[in-house]
């Protein structure tokens, strides 16, 4: 029998001059990035979130905090390579991570195929088992207004002691 377990996280960051964008581990030729204690990359925070979430291990903040020196202008495919270990202890793998990217700008049309790409390659899983959307906030709030970058993030994980 087949345990899943599902995990859903979230992340926003403010826009930033001076700053590279990163989003899931893809550097997006833009003239801001992201204001962050790490590399502020909302999609793969958003996505350890919500395995940490799915294996019942808290938030990225509790592991990786923002008052911690060791954190600062982290690679953000470090932390996940720490969350999936994490996950590999307790028997847990993901299956499906399905990311929801709220951006004004920059248009990511073109991006996400690479940033499909570049997830799919972090978590060992096929880019069929990756969809990465993006959506404007139609020039509403924050986000509308090109000041912040969020992310939903949903994963389904297998406990690979069920099989």
């Amino acid at each position: 029998m087949t345990s899943v377990r599902v995990g859903i996280g979230y992340d926003l960051h403010r826009t930033a001059a001076g700053r590279r964008l990163v989003l899931g581990g893809v550097e997006i030729d833009c003239d801001f990035g992201l204001a962050g204690h790490s590399d502020a990359d909302v999609v793969l925070h958003a996505i350890c979130d919500a395995l940490l979430g799915a294996a019942g291990l808290g938030d990225i903040g509790e592991h990786f905090p923002d008052d911690d020196p060791r954190w600062k202008d982290a690679d953000s495919r470090m932390l996940l390579a720490d969350v999936l270990a994490k996950l590999a202890a307790v028997s847990l793998a993901p299956v499906q991570v399905d990311v929801v990217i709220h951006a004004e700008r920059p248009k990511l049309a073109a991006w996400k195929p690479r940033i499909r790409s570049a997830v799919a390659g972090l978590l060992g899983l096929p880019e069929s088992r990756v969809s990465i959307k993006a959506t404007t906030n139609e020039g509403l709030g924050p986000i509308g207004r090109g000041e912040a970058i969020a992310c939903w993030a949903s994963v389904v994980c297998e406990d690979r002691r069920a099989k």
